[in-house]
């Protein structure tokens, strides 16, 4: 990773500046910014609009990443921006001490794409962190800030506050921030930020945040508050309190765009409809049942927290067993924790990315945590998941209901296991 916005913003320059040719929200936070950018995704569209959307990492393709209209864009609309821009990323290699980085690529095809489109408004997440991501040409009129904790600590500095005042560099002067309940550290540098550039900020518990939720069969149903009013009998297909938390900022960051605030409500069905057509696969995603198999790309501690928090209040297995692989830079430690008291077995495992933290080692801090009776070691991924839903039958005589496993630790690892379970 070199964070370097020049290489980025010249090749952007020899593109025409893609990047201005329509408005965009733009998101960074450390966990839920693909599932809240895939919501305002969604609302957008049902507002008759048409939308471009940039997000990372990819499960399948790299296609993902640039849609157009809620779909991954064509693989033969992929190639022929790639053409386009390809020669001018050469160029600008040619004159840089380091080449464009991957990122870089998937971001200028992202932003051509949009121009080309065309599309009304753009929803772009970051890549990592904020203020010297490569997204951060946009100078966009609105800003969501999702939930701030620690995560790549080797980049963005290992506290809440260096991480937060890196993440707020996406705020531009005269911009609208959406931002989430933060740690009173986080919290700090966003509200300082907004000062200093002359930046409007909503912030969740204030001006809008969720009123209610209730579990319901495929998700949950909401009342949310938002700039302009309240809007009841929201039923979204995701579960888990933070994903009612996404919701909240998405439907802000929407209301703002559009123009809506106190004495003006965005129309209650569109908004009710763009809801209910929400999709986030990976996370906690159901892909079998009997028994159920979910896959949950939590990959670090306040992701995983939620996402066990979640399981507990939503699923009520009467036996759980989790899958597991991670990447070697993330808090293992921290995760199995967090695992141990919901989970009756353990399934170790690795994932096909090079940065895999190796199996072995994983399997001595599962064994650490979970105690040698309860892990169960699988080198590839195939044997992982047969391990676990024997496990999970184990004594059953066929009563598989209330029996679960989960696949979780990385986007890689549901991405693998994505691919065996799922057409």
């Amino acid at each position: 990773m070199v964070f370097d916005l020049d290489r980025i913003g010249q090749l952007l320059d020899l593109l025409g500046s893609p990047q201005r040719a329509y408005p965009s929200i733009h998101l960074t936070g450390t966990n839920g910014k693909t599932s809240t950018a895939r919501m305002i995704d969604s609302l957008l569209r049902a507002f008759g609009l048409h939308t471009g959307r940039y997000t990372s990492p990819h499960l399948e393709t790299v296609r993902e990443r640039i849609s157009l209209d809620g779909e991954p864009v064509s693989e033969e609309r992929f190639a022929a921006v790639y053409r386009e821009v390809a020669p001018l990323a050469e160029l600008v290699d040619k004159q840089a001490a380091e080449p464009l980085t991957y990122f870089d690529m998937t971001t200028a095809l992202g932003f051509a794409t949009f121009a080309d489109a065309p599309v009304d408004v753009a929803v772009v997440e970051v890549g990592l962190g904020g203020a010297e991501d490569a997204t951060n040409v946009l100078s966009a009129g609105v800003c969501v800030i999702t939930p701030i904790g620690l995560d790549h600590t080797e980049w963005l500095g290992d506290t809440l506050t260096d991480i937060a005042w890196a993440k707020a560099g996406i705020v531009h002067a005269g911009s609208t921030v959406v931002t989430a309940v933060q740690p009173e550290e986080a919290a700090g540098p966003i509200l300082d930020r907004c000062a200093e550039v002359g930046a409007t900020i909503a912030r969740e518990g204030g001006e809008f945040g969720v009123v209610h939720r209730a579990v319901a069969v495929g998700g949950q149903m909401l009342t949310l508050q938002g700039l302009g009013g309240r809007y009841d009998e929201v039923f979204l297909p995701l579960h888990g309190a933070h994903q009612a938390q996404n919701a909240a900022l998405a439907l802000a960051a929407v209301e703002a765009f559009l123009g809506a605030g106190p004495g003006r409500t965005l129309d209650a069905e569109p908004v009710r409809h763009g809801f209910a057509a929400v999709s986030s696969p990976g996370r906690l995603e159901r892909v079998r049942s009997a028994p159920t198999i979910l896959l949950d790309g939590a990959h670090n501690p306040h992701g995983m927290a939620a996402t066990v928090t979640a399981v507990q209040e939503e699923f009520a297995f009467r036996r759980l067993v989790v899958v597991i692989a991670v990447l070697a830079d993330k808090d293992a430690e921290a995760l199995l924790d967090l695992l141990e008291p919901v989970a009756d077995a353990l399934v170790v495992t690795g994932n096909t990315s090079p940065r895999a933290m190796p199996v072995g080692q994983l399997a001595g801090l599962a064994v650490e945590a979970f105690g040698v009776d309860r892990v169960r070691v699988a080198q590839q991924m195939p044997d992982a998941i047969e391990a676990a839903v024997e496990l999970a039958e184990a004594d059953l005589d066929g009563e598989l209901s209330g029996v679960g496993v989960l696949i979780t630790g990385s986007v890689v690892t549901v991405a693998d296991a994505r691919r065996l379970l799922t057409r």
